[in-house]
């Protein structure tokens, strides 16, 4: 008896081992809706391939990979999206780790790059990214936009950890090669003494997702959002509530939306649609735009 149960214990670790192994499905593209969009970019003139495109390198050598829509079309301005990468992660296992990402940028007409992290070179209690690492991460929009058609006052950073730390820094730092026209971070590393280190940007909209048991960076987010909320020149007294944990400042120069989850520091937030409907609410034009809603914010908490 002890015998078989120590063959079915076994078959079970080892059945687990090999699920695991096995590489989850591959995202869906969308397809985008160009209904009354004016070309942006002459015929043959951007080269990029539509569908998937894996490791690219740009020209500091960082590997990222970029996701159009199903019908994408080079002749229409896109809106883009760049996913930052937490930890050691890859472009490719970020794309996993986002939990469908792809499929819920592209049915918005967005193209997505997601880009390698590299190594951190210099050690500290909380492992930061280098200032030079995050600057040659600036330069990979411009080198998308070489190739597909992208509308360039739609350029978006998203990430989660150091992604959604290096998001910050490169809508903060002044030699930044390009800054995003809005931000969404998920368990970024910056505190407000962080913070006050730097200079209030042009008002600039953001999106904080910050779990409450976050036990790497407890209270970051709260931090994170009560600056960006003084630099967006915010009503602070008043927040309108968005649900599902959502809450928008009143009264700022540019949207301004904390979100708070319970999961821990390692969970993606899960709260794709909303991210993807606060960034369409920013410079509405083309394909991906949109008014802003509220509804699209109060979908999925943290896991």
């Amino acid at each position: 008896m002890r015998r078989m149960t120590l063959i079915i214990g076994f078959l079970a670790v080892a059945a687990f081992l090999a699920s695991s192994l096995i590489p989850p499905p591959k995202p869906d593209l969308q397809t985008a809706d160009y209904t009354a969009q004016e070309a942006a970019c002459s015929a043959g003139s951007k080269t990029g391939t539509r569908g998937f495109t894996n490791d690219r390198h740009s020209k500091n050598g960082i590997r990222y990979y970029v996701r159009t829509p199903k019908n994408y079309d080079s002749v229409y301005a896109h809106p883009l999206l760049m996913v930052l990468s937490p930890g050691d992660r890859s472009g490719l296992a970020t794309e996993r780790y986002t939990q469908q990402l792809t499929s819920e940028a592209t049915r918005a007409g967005f193209v997505v790059v997601y880009a390698d992290n590299r190594p951190r070179t210099i050690p500290s209690q909380s492992r930061p990214i280098s200032k030079q690492w995050i600057l040659e991460l600036g330069t990979i929009p411009k080198e998308v936009a070489e190739e597909w058609c992208i509308d360039e006052e739609r350029v978006f950073l998203t990430g989660h950890s150091n992604g959604g730390t290096a998001s910050i820094a490169l809508s903060l730092l002044e030699t930044s090669p390009h800054s995003p026209a809005a931000i969404a971070v998920s368990g970024a590393g910056f505190r407000k003494v962080d913070l006050s280190k730097f200079q209030c940007v042009k008002p600039k909209p953001i999106m904080v997702m910050h779990s409450d048991n976050d036990n790497l960076f407890p209270g970051y987010g709260a931090e994170i959002a009560d600056w960006w909320a003084d630099c967006n020149r915010c009503s602070k007294e008043k927040k309108k509530a968005l649900g599902d944990g959502c809450v928008e400042f009143e009264g700022c120069a540019a949207r301004t939306v904390f979100c708070r989850g319970t999961g821990g520091h390692t969970r993606w937030p899960g709260r794709n649609a909303g991210i993807i409907d606060f960034l369409r609410s920013v410079n509405p034009s083309g394909p991906g735009s949109k008014n802003p809603t509220a509804a699209g914010l109060a979908v999925k908490s943290y896991h």
